[in-house]
């Protein structure tokens, strides 16, 4: 099963919210029609700004508790390599390949982190 780590924002440098999932079309679905109450609601973040797909949800769970450790302005900086406008990705999701490519020098996804 693969995973995918996911970033969604209100507004253009505005809040940040990473979450992880296996199933990124229903997770952002979910996000977007309130379905859960939380911090995507209180925030209105309900735009995709930024994903990448994992080979496996283990992988992902563990590239998602880096993330979340980076400081904003490198999460700025991850959201505008790909998606510089921060416009909402939900509508290009299978159009968009963002998969995860650990350093060369990596030889276990323990050292992912």
């Amino acid at each position: 099963m693969s995973g995918f780590v996911y970033m969604m924002s209100d507004k253009p440098r505005g809040v940040i919210y990473t979450g992880v999932t296996s199933d990124l079309h229903g997770r952002i679905w979910e996000h977007r029609n309130e379905i859960q109450k939380g911090f995507t609601q209180r925030y209105k973040a309900k735009n995709l700004v930024w994903f990448e797909s994992h080979p496996n949800i283990v992988l992902a769970i563990q590239r998602e508790k880096s993330l979340k450790r980076y400081l904003r302005e490198w999460k700025n900086k991850l959201i505008e390599g790909i998606n510089p406008t921060w416009m909402d990705l939900y509508e290009r999701i299978d159009e968009i390949e963002n998969t995860y490519r650990p350093h060369p020098n990596t030889r276990e996804w323990s050292d992912y982190n």
